[in-house]
């Protein structure tokens, strides 16, 4: 694919204005005292437009499978990347999503708009919830801290366009699964001085320890999660380093050096009077969750925890769970379900373990004690998005489809979704015989993946549906004109954002002959 064609789609985001909700976002709305620098970055780029660019990096991630799609997973990271959100600063629109990524290399990163992504490799090699925490934390910091707007500020009038390219760069580096590809693409993109732009990442990733190390001490987490992680960085850095053709330290995108840890370590110094907040177990579970998860099914995830047991034969409580999922995965639940019902009947308040034991017992064919733990679990932790998330699934199973769109719709209403989220609502409509709503729920699925013609003929199968009530019928046609409306704005200004890279590139030209220097031309990135 050619750069220029990957960077005049990009430019064209930056002037959407589609305002349709897309849902699964948390929000920051409190401060701290850290210095307000939010407000000169808007100036360039807004939050809404940050918002655009990730969001359409995200949705570039999930055609692509590259999503790991876990209502248990995702639930853990969310409320743990909220929890640090909280001592976040700057603006209260600023929106935070956190999701899972099918990649064993040890990542994360953060894109325009508070998409954070964590490779499952990231999760696997942290020893502790708080070194977790503290990359999080780091990755919040960018956000908050606006340094990709500032980035795109610094470099003038030709922001719009470098900012295109940037996420070009990123764009090409999911495809390809190499963070090393896109930062390079990064540094081509930018078309400064190399030594500059080192500078100003370097500078953004030093402003990003600094800030983030805030950010988790004041969630309660212990601060030399950081430095600690950041030596598992290091260690990792070096073996890498053996090899040719890695990049030099000085282009990546998370460069460790003694010094950076040494700063780390006397930055954690300085709180020592905090008491930290204890481990919660959904940390371990969540870790060994993703571990059977992301196993590929030949290389046998049970022969890890035989191992392990054979290292320490009292298993902790992720690791119980672990063995507990690979057993049911292979195809065993009756032999899970001893440890999960010890599991949760030692974390009652764990949703998580609810949902797996409610769904071990669905395949073991204890259908009534499955259905009596899913109803009591939310009870306990209502509207909760796993365990509603299973409970649905098993009465899809029992053929009670009319309940298991009731309970979806409730907590569709309720609790902001995922894509997927929606999709299987939409396919419990169906279930139920509901052809107007499972239409509906098709168009907000595509609208949240971003194909707003699809979304427009589903409005139309919508309205078409028989016996659909006058509520219905007001509903989905409001959302027909709404989503028209966005399509015709989005086009108008499209254009314009054309017209206006025409122009700078124009300008561009012109600049380069007074000066005596060919005219610039992107050039191409292969896929």
């Amino acid at each position: 694919m050619s750069f220029r064609t990957l960077r005049k789609a990009l430019v064209a985001l930056l002037s959407l204005s589609l305002a349709l909700p897309f849902p699964g976002l948390a929000q920051s709305n409190s401060a701290n005292d850290l210095p307000d620098i939010g407000s000169p970055a808007s100036s360039s780029l807004s939050l809404d437009d940050e918002f655009r660019i990730g969001l359409q990096v995200v949705r570039q991630l999930r055609d692509e499978g590259q999503i790991l799609e876990d209502p248990e997973s995702t639930e853990y990271l969310q409320a743990l990347g909220s929890r640090l959100v909280a001592q976040a600063t700057g603006d209260s629109a600023q929106r935070f999503s956190f999701f899972f990524v099918r990649d064993d290399t040890i990542n994360a990163f953060a894109l325009p708009g508070g998409f954070i992504g964590v490779n499952y490799g990231l999760m696997l090699a942290t020893r502790n919830e708080a070194q977790l925490a503290g990359v999080l934390a780091h990755e919040i910091a960018h956000v908050s801290q606006r340094h990709i707007a500032r980035r795109v500020r610094s470099q003038g009038r030709q922001s719009i366009a470098t900012m295109a390219a940037i996420l070009a760069a990123i764009l090409v580096g999911a495809a390809t699964g190499s963070s090393d590809a896109a930062m390079g693409g990064v540094a081509m993109a930018q078309g400064a001085a190399m030594q500059q732009q080192i500078n100003f990442t370097r500078a953004n990733e030093n402003e990003a320890d600094r800030v983030g190390m805030g950010f988790l001490a004041a969630a309660g987490f212990d601060p030399y999660g950081m430095p600690d992680f950041f030596e598992t960085m290091g260690r990792r850095s070096s073996i890498s380093a053996t090899n040719r053709n890695a990049l030099p330290e000085i282009l990546q995108s998370h460069p460790v050096t003694t010094n950076r840890i040494a700063e780390s370590r006397s930055r954690a110094a300085q709180f020592k009077d905090l008491n930290p907040s204890p481990e919660t177990v959904s940390y371990s579970l969540t870790r060994e969750r993703l571990r059977v998860l992301a196993t590929p099914a030949e290389e046998n995830v049970r022969r890890y925890y035989a191992d392990r047991r054979q290292q320490q034969p009292i298993p902790g409580a992720g690791e119980l769970y672990g063995e507990a999922l690979a057993t049911y995965q292979a195809g065993n639940p009756r032999a899970a379900l001893d440890s999960l019902i010890a599991l949760a009947r030692d974390y009652p308040q764990v949703p998580m373990l609810q949902a797996t034991l409610g769904t071990a017992l669905m395949g073991a064919g204890e259908t009534e004690e499955a259905m009596k733990t899913f109803r009591t679990a939310l009870t306990l932790s209502p509207r909760n998005i796993p365990l509603t998330t299973r409970y649905a699934e098993a009465l899809l199973k029992i053929n009670d489809a009319k309940t298991a769109h009731a309970v979806l719709l409730d907590l569709f209403n309720n609790v902001p979704p995922t894509p997927e989220q929606i999709r299987f609502t939409a396919l419990a409509a169906s279930s139920a015989g509901d052809t107007g709503d499972a239409a509906y729920y098709m168009s907000e699925y595509h609208i949240s993946t971003g194909n707003l013609p699809l979304s427009v003929a589903q409005l139309e199968m919508a309205l078409a549906a028989p016996n659909i009530t006058g509520v219905q019928r007001s509903r989905f046609q409001a959302r027909l004109d709404e989503v028209r409306e966005a399509m015709f704005s989005n086009r108008r200004l499209r254009r314009e954002a054309e017209q206006r890279e025409r122009q700078e590139r124009r300008d561009q030209d012109q600049q380069s002959r007074r000066s005596g220097r060919p005219p610039a031309r992107a050039g191409t990135i292969s896929r």
